[in-house]
């Protein structure tokens, strides 16, 4: 019977596990959905949580388990190391998900203290609110000659 000597190692609760698990569906979600909002915000409100309770767990569960694995020192200090590198780069995911939002069209305005170029807007004319008394109206009524028809050459 083949058995997996890596799962041997279970010294964080299911609880960590599932957490990731579902942070990582989350995030599944959110890059399948292009258009959705809500899925990205979700993902980024999901990582933020699992930041916060891989502490505890490493807290919790590093130090006291630690002694039960003395036959396999290697392979635990493998598998915490990786579990420590994942909490690492949790935070610069955090960054990237939330550029992600922001290009989506996500409102709330957080600064993570890093300068960003920023495009003036000011310039663009709004498609939303079009006036029709303008100029374009009459250049539409200039070009028609005000004949109905086709026109003649």
């Amino acid at each position: 019977m083949f058995v997996c000597r890596a799962c041997s190692i279970t010294w964080l609760p299911t609880s960590y596990v599932l957490g990731n698990v579902s942070a990582l569906a989350v995030g599944v979600w959110a890059i399948a959905q292009r258009d959705s909002i809500d899925a990205v915000l979700m993902f980024l409100i999901g990582l933020a949580v699992t930041i916060l309770t891989d502490i505890v767990h490493f807290g919790l569960y590093y130090a006291e388990v630690r002694s039960h694995y003395e036959r396999n020192l290697g392979l635990f200090r493998f598998c915490g190391g990786m579990a420590i590198l994942s909490l690492l780069l949790k935070p610069v995911s955090c960054i990237f998900v939330y550029q992600m939002y922001r290009e989506r069209g996500g409102e709330y305005n957080v600064n993570f203290g890093f300068p960003r170029i920023t495009r003036n807007r000011d310039a663009y004319q709004s498609i939303d609110h079009q006036d029709q008394s303008g100029s374009s109206a009459s250049s539409y009524n200039q070009a028609e000659g005000g004949k109905p028809g086709p026109s003649s050459y």
